[in-house]
């Protein structure tokens, strides 16, 4: 069979990054695996939908560049994508298991329900509906068949729940975690059918992983107590069950527990790959894509060297689940930003003018040729491309000049020293080479060192002491703008 891998977030709101890595190691999986990747949208939890989520997770993905080979809007030869659109299906399947014995209908009210919690605490016990208590509870195994029946054709409400075997072993494989062990009593009968005729999750996700012939289910570490269920119900259908990987948690910078929302607020980044509501994504933060998945792909695997700047096919290559680890991953913002200077620095000047345009118009009039050589001189101090901004010098003469630095170099003869190597430069060749000799050559006729000259040059063209080397910076910026910035500098200062 050829491998097929799923991604099936659920619409009740903005995708969460570590959605985004579960994403972006199915992905990986199915096209090392020359197989295919799928996104479908599990909205049986009707009450929990989010108007526009959908769109927004469909959006994120192609930001991203991790395209599905059948998804909602693209089809599909095992379609349709949308659980809500699959419902008689899930009903099918849940009176199916109740004629085999591995499922029941249950007549619990939710009062009911509350009042068998609270005695339950009262006794100082923790309430579970299954093995050890359900034949005494309201259900069709404690009510004979025609009573059962006389409630389901008077419109009773009822939920079907699936039977869990009595006080056996279950044994079963993660591909990360290994061999799992868990005795069925400990598990409670989950809800597969609910009362509004829509499948729980667990129902859904096991029926469409069989009918959309999933060979692995890779999912986040929060799904991993399900697993037990999952299995049982493959044993129920007697159907041949996929691979199942749980990944590692993604963890906060700092501190114990799973990355939030509240995490990213109070450490000023995204946890939302494009902006929902007021929170900021990714996109909108200036991250580069490129740079997100490189950085998420080694959260949590590693190709088994010590690579780590890598392309998404570079990924798709090396991937594998047995170097994804059992521990979680922390994540680290710094690295983040590391990843994106480094693409950014792989970028041809063009394309990061192309990609600076699509966010900002700082710099319209600035012609492309001037723009695309002034990147060339700083792509290497870029961590996103909105810092371009920081480097207006580049295309505009300084509005304003560092107090600091000013204070520290700019001294009385400073504006003499300036006039004077003016002179020399002007008769210098074109060139930053022959700029730095004319610099040099200046310093040691005058016999001054170096920072006389070069520190309040920086200060004269740019404004304060950053930027790139001097004569670069001349050379670029031309022998006429250095004139009127000098000028305008030893007026002011």
């Amino acid at each position: 069979m050829q491998p097929r891998l799923r991604f099936a977030p659920s619409p009740t709101g903005p995708l969460h990054i570590g959605g985004v890595r579960t994403a972006l190691y199915n992905y990986l999986l199915a096209k090392n695996l020359k197989g295919k990747f799928i996104i479908r949208i599990e909205d049986t939890d009707q009450s929990r939908y989010v108007e526009g989520a959908e769109e927004y997770i469909l959006q994120s993905m192609a930001w991203l560049g991790i395209e599905a080979d059948e998804d909602p809007n693209k089809g599909g030869p095992l379609g349709p994508y949308r659980q809500s659109e699959r419902k008689e299906t899930y009903q099918k399947y849940a009176v199916e298991l109740v004629a085999k014995g591995w499922a029941y209908y249950a007549f619990d009210s939710s009062e009911d329900l509350t009042n068998y919690r609270e005695k339950a605490e009262k006794d100082g016990e923790r309430f579970l509906y299954g093995p050890l208590n359900r034949k005494g509870l309201n259900n069709s195994l404690s009510l004979s068949e025609s009573e059962t029946q006389s409630r389901i054709e008077k419109g009773k409400d009822f939920v079907i729940r699936f039977k869990t075997p009595e006080n056996k072993e279950i044994v079963f494989h993660d591909e990360v975690r290994g061999e799992i062990t868990v005795n069925t009593n400990t598990l409670d009968d989950k809800v597969l059918y609910k009362s509004d005729g829509m499948p729980t999750y667990h129902l859904a996700n096991v029926v469409d992983d069989h009918l959309m012939q999933i060979t692995h289910v890779v999912r986040g570490e929060e799904w991993l107590p399900s697993l037990a269920l999952h299995t049982l119900l493959y044993q129920a259908f007697e159907w041949t069950p996929p691979l199942f990987a749980h990944l590692p948690l993604l963890l906060k910078p700092t501190g114990k527990g799973k990355l939030s929302k509240r995490d990213g607020e109070a450490g000023g980044f995204p946890v939302f790959p494009l902006s929902w509501n007021e929170s900021i994504g990714y996109k909108e933060a200036g991250y580069e894509p490129e740079a997100l998945l490189n950085f998420l792909g080694l959260l949590g695997w590693n190709p088994g060297d010590d690579t780590e700047e890598m392309t998404l096919a570079e990924m798709v290559e090396k991937f594998s689940l047995d170097r994804v680890q059992k521990s979680g991953a922390r994540f680290d913002l710094e690295k983040l930003n590391w990843f994106n200077a480094q693409t950014l620095q792989k970028l041809d000047p063009t394309e990061i003018v192309a990609r600076y345009k699509k966010r900002n118009n700082n710099f319209d009039a600035v012609p492309e040729s001037i723009l695309v050589a002034g990147i060339s001189l700083v792509k290497e101090r870029l961590i996103k491309v909105d810092d371009l901004n920081d480097h207006q010098y580049l295309f505009q003469e300084p509005h304003s000049y560092d107090d600091k630095a000013v204070k520290k170099q700019w001294k009385e003869e400073t504006p003499e020293l300036l006039q004077a190597f003016l002179k020399d430069l002007i008769l210098a060749p074109e060139g930053s080479e022959a700029v730095k000799n004319a610099i040099h050559d200046f310093c040691e006729k005058r016999e001054i060192g170096m920072g006389k000259i070069m520190a309040p040059l920086r200060i004269a063209l740019v404004g304060s002491l950053q930027g790139p080397s001097v004569d670069e910076l001349i050379n670029f910026l031309g022998i006429e703008a250095v004139k009127q910035r000098i000028a305008i500098a030893c007026e002011k200062l």
